[in-house]
Formats: C-alpha cells, structure tokens, sequence
C-alpha cells in the first residue's frame, strides 16, 4: 500500500529547502568569517588611532 503524503507539508518543505540553499550559496558568496570580520575591525580601529594621533590641535577657538 502506498504512503499517503499531505501536498501542503511536501511543498512546503521543498520550498524551506530551497530557501536554505540559497541563504547557503549568498553565505559563501558574501559573508565573511568571524575571523576576518574580527581582523577588519582591528585594521578600522588602527587606522583611526593613527589619524587621531595625527591630529593638530589649534590653540584658536575659531
């Protein structure tokens, strides 16, 4: 005897599996990883303390 399959629930799920292959595929194509997310935080960060530290600051309040 054959299974009896509720069509709602197969297209639903076919459509789930569908939406996480895609969110799959645009994670490797433009995420980044933790790590190099946590490395271009550190080279922003640098590069902002040297232009702070670069700085003049002039006597004048004008």
């Amino acid at each position: 005897m054959a299974k009896v399959v509720n069509l709602n629930k197969a297209r639903k799920a076919r459509a789930k599996e569908r939406a996480r292959a895609e969110a799959d595929a645009n994670a490797t194509k433009f995420g980044l990883t933790k790590a190099q997310k946590a490395i271009e935080r550190a080279e922003a960060e640098k590069a902002r303390q040297m232009l702070d530290a670069h700085r003049r600051e002039d006597d004048d309040d004008t």
